[in-house]
C-alpha cells in the first residue's frame, strides 16, 4: 500500500560552468533560458514549491525576471546534492521535508516522474534516497560508460551503481532472465539526510566512478529505486542535444 504523498519541494541545481556546453542553464529554448524551462516543468508536478540553486548571479537574475525562487549558493560545491544541502539549510527546512533534485538540464522532465520519485521515498521509510531506473536491452547502451547502470536487491533497493555493464552475464542463456537497468539522475531525499551527506568525506568508489550516489551507499544509506516503464526524453549535454530539444518544443508550439 502506498503512503499518502506528503508535501515536497523541487530544487534545481544549476551551475553556470559546463565543459561540453558553456553557460548551459542560460541556453535559449524557444525564447526562455533552459533553467526556466526546467522550473516550469517542475511547477507542473505536485510540488509545493520549486527553487533554483545556483552559484551564478546571472542565473539568479534570470530567475528573478521570471519570478522563479532562487537561492545563491557557494561556488565550491562538488556535487548537486551538496548544493541542495546548502539550500535546505538556508531555508531552514524541517528534518523530514522531502526534496526532489531535478537536474537543471532536463527541460522535458515529465512532471509525473517528479511525483513518482517523491512517492517512492514516502513509501520507503528505511531509505534515505529514492531514484528511478528504466530497463535497457541494447548492448550499445549496456556497454556505454556514459550510461549509468544499477543493480537492485529483491526490495528494489540499490546494491551498486556503475558505468560498467552490471550485472556481468558470464554464461548467457535464455533462462537467466537478467534485466539491465539504466539509472536516471533524479533523486528525492529528506532534509535531515542532506545535512548528514554534506558532512561526509567523498568515498573512493564515488571518486572512481564519478557517481555521487555511491557516497550514500559507501556510508550505509539505503536507496529505493522505482523502475519506470520507459525513459523520459533525454536531457541536454551537448549542442546537438540542445538543438533536438529546441525542435521538440517548436513542434509542440510551446510559447
Amino acid at each position: 500500500m502506498s503512503a499518502p504523498l506528503p508535501e515536497f519541494l523541487v530544487v534545481i541545481p544549476a551551475r553556470l560552468g559546463s565543459t561540453r556546453l558553456p553557460r548551459k542553464p542560460l541556453a535559449d529554448i524557444g525564447g526562455k533560458p533552459m533553467v526556466i524551462r526546467v522550473a516550469e516543468q517542475a511547477k507542473l508536478s505536485l510540488a509545493q514549491s520549486v527553487v533554483v540553486a545556483t552559484d551564478s548571479e546571472q542565473i539568479q537574475a534570470v530567475c528573478d525576471e521570471h519570478k522563479i525562487e532562487c537561492v545563491l549558493t557557494s561556488a565550491e560545491h562538488l556535487t548537486g546534492t551538496d548544493r541542495i544541502a546548502e539550500v535546505a539549510q538556508a531555508l531552514k527546512l524541517p528534518a523530514n521535508t522531502l526534496i526532489v533534485n531535478v537536474q537543471g538540464d532536463e527541460p522535458l522532465i515529465p512532471p509525473e516522474l517528479i511525483n513518482q520519485v517523491a512517492q517512492t521515498l514516502a513509501n520507503s521509510p528505511a531509505c534515505a534516497i529514492s531514484t528511478v531506473a528504466v530497463p535497457i536491452t541494447e548492448d550499445a547502451q549496456i556497454n556505454n560508460p556514459n550510461i549509468v547502470k544499477v543493480v537492485l536487491n529483491r526490495s528494489s533497493e540499490a546494491l551498486y551503481f556503475s558505468r560498467a555493464p552490471i550485472p556481468f552475464i558470464r554464461d548467457p542463456q535464455p533462462k537467466a532472465c537478467v534485466i539491465h537497468l539504466r539509472h536516471l539522475g533524479i533523486y528525492a531525499y529528506r532534509a535531515e539526510f542532506l545535512q548528514a551527506y554534506s558532512q561526509l568525506e567523498p568515498a573512493p568508489l564515488e571518486q572512481s566512478e564519478a557517481l555521487e550516489q555511491l557516497r550514500a551507499l559507501w556510508y550505509g544509506y539505503k536507496i529505493a529505486v522505482h523502475i519506470a516503464s520507459k525513459a523520459p526524453p533525454a536531457g541536454v549535454d551537448t549542442f546537438e542535444d540542445l538543438e533536438r530539444v529546441r525542435q521538440i518544443l517548436s513542434n509542440l508550439s510551446v510559447k
